[in-house]
């Protein structure tokens, strides 16, 4: 029984890299400006394997897709206003950047292509450790957060679908981002319980800490779980940057006036980060005085690069490849506090 279930645990463990890979990918796509590299979904310009020259695709093809994403543009709206949000229905819908269809360009296919392919690996994972819990393990709970998960990352793939015909609409792009957090959290806390039956199966596995409990003073267990609440409002406050470079840069702003016109999200961006930075010193001082519990010295490793990263960004007039590396400690840093939370215990006094 321990065997199997540690073998479970491992293949999850690859399905929450997959997912993060997804997210990698993802960012890359965002910073090369790829995102309508493949106009049309689940394909590629019609292909399973798309195109490397704009010669294969028809003479229309423009015309095409731009008609073909309308019509779902149309249908998005209507569940928009069937859910209330009647005004960003018709905000979209009367997008005339909906009518632009991008000159086909090998090299931004081919990274959107290798996004949907990193999905469509983590999508089919979670489905096999789906089918591997009804089969071999059949405990009710791993089985309804597994579905959980997949249905979401089914959703998760549709509305990147809509990302794409809705021309890459900002808000789209930074909900997609926050349903990318949901099923990281969702797997990680998969992992986590499957390390509590582990342990439950055997002491000897407890004692040698395969799935730990931390225990820590009442007032820094508050103070990770603010901590990772300010981080989680960070990504948010990131993608709400990030679209308004992409708006600067449609009108024309150069790399050198991105960071004097960013405004309030930014300002508060940074200074938040500031702040999570103090309590994660804090945190990690009183850390080596007692417990030295590693993940806690992780998170200070990890917000210290991502603080340099961010400090770069802004001096150096918001470099794509530190943009991609911004974004990964902080999603790495979103799956430390996740797990770390699931693990921690506050300590008698």
């Amino acid at each position: 029984m321990v065997k199997r279930l540690k073998k479970l645990q491992k293949f999850n463990w690859v399905v929450l890299i997959l997912i993060f890979l997804v997210v990698v990918a993802g960012s890359f796509v965002r910073v090369t400006g790829s995102g309508m590299g493949c106009p049309d979904w689940p394909k590629c310009f019609g292909y399973w394997i798309p195109p490397t020259e704009a010669s294969s695709l028809p003479a229309d093809y423009k015309e095409a897709y731009v008609e073909g994403r309308v019509q779902k543009i149309e249908k998005f709206a209507r569940f928009l206003s069937g859910i209330g949000l009647d005004e960003t229905a018709a905000k979209i819908k009367n997008d005339p950047n909906l009518l632009t269809e991008q000159e086909f360009n090998a090299a931004k296919t081919w990274t959107e292509y290798v996004n949907r392919l990193c999905g469509f690996l983590a999508g089919n994972g979670m489905l096999l450790a789906l089918v591997w819990l009804l089969i071999v393990y059949r405990k009710r709970k791993f089985i309804l957060l597994s579905l959980l998960n997949l249905v979401i990352m089914g959703f998760q793939a549709w509305f990147g679908s809509i990302v794409v015909a809705s021309n890459l609409v900002p808000w789209t792009i930074t909900v997609h981002m926050l349903l990318a957090l949901v099923i990281l959290a969702i797997q990680l806390y998969l992992i986590h319980l499957i390390g509590k039956e582990i342990e439950l199966h055997s002491d000897s596995l407890r004692k040698s800490g395969d799935s730990p409990v931390y225990y820590v003073p009442k007032w820094m267990y508050w103070l990770i779980v603010l901590s990772m609440l300010i981080t989680t409002y960070q990504i948010f406050l990131g993608t709400q940057v990030r679209e308004m470079i992409d708006e600067m840069t449609i009108q024309g702003v150069t790399r050198q006036g991105w960071s004097s016109q960013l405004g309030l999200p930014f300002f508060i961006h940074r200074s938040f980060s500031w702040m999570v930075l103090i309590f994660i010193v804090l945190i990690a001082w009183k850390n080596e005085q007692g417990e030295k519990i590693r993940p806690i010295r992780w998170l200070f490793i990890i917000l210290t690069v991502e603080l340099v990263s961010g400090i770069v960004l802004v001096y150096g007039n918001m470099p794509g490849i530190v943009q991609i590396s911004h974004l990964v400690f902080a999603v790495i840093l979103f799956c430390i506090f996740t797990l770390m939370l699931f693990r921690l215990k506050i300590a008698r006094s």
